[in-house]
């Protein structure tokens, strides 16, 4: 048997013996002893002292060799995950790196769906005329007066745009000139705007019907404030 051996059973043999002295002791005398010598001595003294594991080292036979590293490492508490970026959703009509809004550029490049839409109302009323469920003839006309509408519309703005720039135009002519510029009114923007307007139904044939609508309008304006002025 080696010393080593030896003394390791020596020391079991003598823990062994102040387990039994201990095991006698009644609870206030071992917390009194625990006070006395301290937490770490008297947990050595119970149970032996502290077995310090040294790091092993493997050494390699050729230093070409990867080197061996040992499996019992202890797993990290907080785990390091892959920090990914945060994803920022970009709004292209108002991001400077997707370019500048050119209304005139925007315009010219999409001036087709126009046309598309003036083909799908061809379409739709030849779709119409064979047509003979009532649901879907209404949901046909539906359609059909929504894009008349929206071509209206597009047709209406691009007149005012005509007409602004048009007056921006006289305007830089009459300073070129030496002329002083005339600024037109509110008040005669408006009534040019409606003799256009009046020229262009009379021209379409469609003056007749908004007069009507007009007329009902006005009509049920009336009522409304009689029967308020009645409840008062």
């Amino acid at each position: 048997m080696s010393d080593e051996e030896d003394t390791l059973l020596n020391e079991d043999k003598d823990q062994d013996e102040i387990r039994k002295e201990l095991s006698q002791m009644s609870f206030e005398d071992l917390q009194k002893l625990k006070e006395k010598l301290g937490c770490k001595i008297y947990k050595e003294a119970l149970f032996g002292p502290r077995k310090v594991y040294k790091k092993t080292e493997f050494k390699r036979e050729n230093k070409n060799r990867p080197r061996e590293i040992s499996s019992k490492k202890p797993v990290p508490r907080f785990r390091k995950l892959v920090q990914v970026k945060k994803f920022i959703p970009r709004d292209p009509r108002f991001d400077s790196l997707c370019g500048t809004y050119d209304p005139k550029r925007f315009k010219r490049n999409y001036s087709f769906i126009n046309e598309i839409k003036e083909n799908d109302i061809k379409e739709l009323k030849k779709e119409l005329t064979k047509s003979k469920d009532p649901k879907k003839i209404k949901k046909i006309k539906y359609l059909i007066q929504r894009l008349e509408n929206q071509l209206r519309e597009e047709k209406r703005r691009n007149l005012e745009e005509q007409k602004v720039y048009e007056e921006k135009k006289e305007i830089v002519e009459a300073i070129r000139r030496g002329e002083k510029p005339v600024f037109k009114k509110k008040s005669e923007k408006r009534i040019l705007n409606l003799i256009s307007q009046y020229e262009e139904l009379k021209n379409s044939g469609k003056l007749k019907k908004h007069i009507q609508r007009l007329r009902k309008k006005n009509q049920q304006k009336k009522r409304l404030q009689l029967a308020s002025a009645d409840s008062e």
